[in-house]
């Protein structure tokens, strides 16, 4: 089982951009399709993007389309997100998961596993 740590949270005014890392652990990392999920206070926790296996496929919520980009390094066990144009409401903490059941390009919480810790995003408007 692959276990998950994120990285790179942190407060950025509001325009400004953050990337942040999933490292993992376990050398099962390539074989699964991965996503970014965030939870706001008193929201459910909700879609961002995902990434295929191979990186070659690449899904992302509305809300964040065009300003956001998930990619990954296989070689490093790692997985990225680069957030760009941040916005007050990206504010929350986000959370990178391994997708263990469904069709690829699954926005449900409930076909991720091995969920990280989370980290905090801050944007200040």
């Amino acid at each position: 089982q692959v276990q998950l740590v994120e990285s790179g949270g942190g407060l950025v005014q509001a325009g400004g951009s953050l990337r942040l890392s999933c490292a993992a652990s376990g050398r099962t990392f390539s074989s699964y399709a991965t996503g970014w999920f965030r939870q706001a206070p008193g929201k459910e926790r909700e879609f961002v993007a995902a990434v295929s296996w191979s990186g070659g496929s690449t899904y992302y919520a509305d809300s964040v389309k065009g300003r956001f980009t998930i990619s990954r390094d296989n070689a490093k066990n790692t997985m990225y997100l680069q957030m760009n144009s941040l916005r007050h409401e990206d504010t929350a903490v986000y959370y990178c998961a391994a997708q263990i059941r469904g069709r690829l390009g699954s926005r449900s919480a409930n076909d991720f596993g091995s969920w990280g810790q989370g980290t905090q995003v801050t944007v200040s408007a």
